[in-house]
């Protein structure tokens, strides 16, 4: 049996996916430690996780949108989040002894720590917001940012020269829990990228969400537009609040957002936080979200169509991707007014074309084999032992970047 090191950037769309592979190892009899908070941990990881603490810092750049929000994603998350943790990263592979580093793309302390250790690490990416370097291929100078931003980090962790290789891509295997319906291109995922699609597990059920509330004579509509993003949103809730405000005898919505944040909801409207997202969706006809990779991921899986108003990131790729497959519309977070919302759902919720193209994107997606098929390859990789020492011509080659 092997023994695996899990490493995630403390963000539950991140988490949740490496918790449903990490359960499947477990099934299978091998070891899984997770390195980081236990506060954040414990509650998606479950009761039984084995975890090696390390204190949460808030790390988060400010809300910009744009390429800003890159600028802030990297040096007011990603990289203090990388200084904070890599002793204790460092710490627990020195008390576990791995077999194999699981890490999310942009928790970059992961693959330092492998390299210091001579230890093989996995990259996995559950969002499509670097996945494919689209810096590289339409913003160099970004690119070239990002770029300096880890040489950084990799000299601050006393390393000399140059990474041997990108710090967000995996030179042994990269694992992506977005199926290619979902990417923009997929001709430019690394070679040694295996697409899994969603990877989903049974999470911690919410015995005080009111599923009596729900009246089996109306349709109901999620709308959930992130728990990161309430600031650049706020603005968009009202919107939407008083597009569905005629629908009651129609519909009913559940609401995700924290509590104070909407007030003088009507009696179809029902406002919550936290959602049990995935046991809410098979009563749901309808989804409208921010475009989160997970939500996007979850909704298609269950057959349900999305209303996608993107904010930043990779968010506008998944809006652009569920339009394409024609499992939902795109509208805008900023202009669209509620007339134009409510006419858009609506449209949703009538034409049944768009519950269609969700089930059969839903099913394309789940082909790729989910946690099963990356638990598999994990392990492979894990049994084959400690890869040699990588070429210089190799490690040039994996740090080029597509045409």
């Amino acid at each position: 049996m092997s023994r695996f090191l899990f490493l995630s950037l403390p963000l539950t769309g991140h988490v949740n996916p490496m918790v449903a592979v990490a359960k499947v190892l477990l099934a299978r009899g091998h070891e899984v430690l997770w390195a980081g908070s236990e506060s954040f941990l414990r509650p998606l990881a479950g009761p039984d996780a084995v975890i090696h603490p390390i204190p949460l810092r808030a790390h988060r750049g400010q809300a910009e949108r744009g390429l800003d929000a890159t600028r802030s994603r990297w040096e007011g998350y990603i990289l203090p989040h990388t200084k904070h943790t890599r002793k204790g990263v460092e710490a627990a592979v020195e008390a576990f002894r791995p077999d194999l580093l699981v890490v999310d793309q942009h928790a970059i302390a992961g693959p330092i720590v492998a390299h210091r250790f001579g230890l093989p690490w996995v990259t996995v990416a559950s969002s499509a917001m670097e996945l494919t370097r689209p810096f590289a291929r339409g913003l160099p100078k970004v690119e070239a940012w990002i770029q300096q931003r880890m040489r950084t980090a990799w000299s601050a962790a006393g390393h000399d020269g140059e990474p041997p290789w990108d710090l967000r891509f995996s030179p042994h295997l990269l694992i992506s829990f977005l199926g290619e319906d979902l990417l923009d291109d997929p001709s430019q995922l690394p070679a040694n990228t295996l697409v899994v699609g969603p990877s989903l597990a049974e999470r911690a059920p919410d015995p005080d969400f009111p599923f009596d509330w729900l009246d089996p004579a109306r349709r109901h509509v999620l709308v959930t537009m992130g728990t990161l993003n309430m600031d650049q949103a706020a603005h968009f809730y009202p919107r939407m609040l008083e597009a569905i405000a005629p629908l009651g005898e129609q519909l009913q919505a559940v609401v995700v957002a924290p509590q104070g944040t909407i007030t003088g909801e009507p009696g179809h409207v029902l406002v919550r936080r936290p959602v049990p997202v995935l046991d809410l969706l098979p009563h749901l006809d309808a989804v409208v979200s921010h475009g989160g990779a997970n939500t996007v991921n979850e909704s298609l899986v269950h057959g349900v169509p999305l209303l996608v108003a993107p904010i930043k990131g990779d968010q506008a790729l998944m809006a652009s991707a569920v339009a394409r497959a024609g499992a939902g519309l795109r509208v805008s977070i900023d202009h669209s007014r509620p007339a134009a919302l409510r006419a858009a759902l609506l449209d949703l919720l009538d034409d049944p074309r768009y519950a269609e193209a969700a089930r059969a994107t839903g099913k394309r997606l789940l082909a790729g084999g989910g946690a099963d098929a990356a638990a598999t390859a994990l392990i492979q990789l894990a049994s084959a032992g400690t890869p040699s020492q990588r070429t210089t011509s190799e490690s040039e080659q994996a740090r080029e970047t597509p045409a």
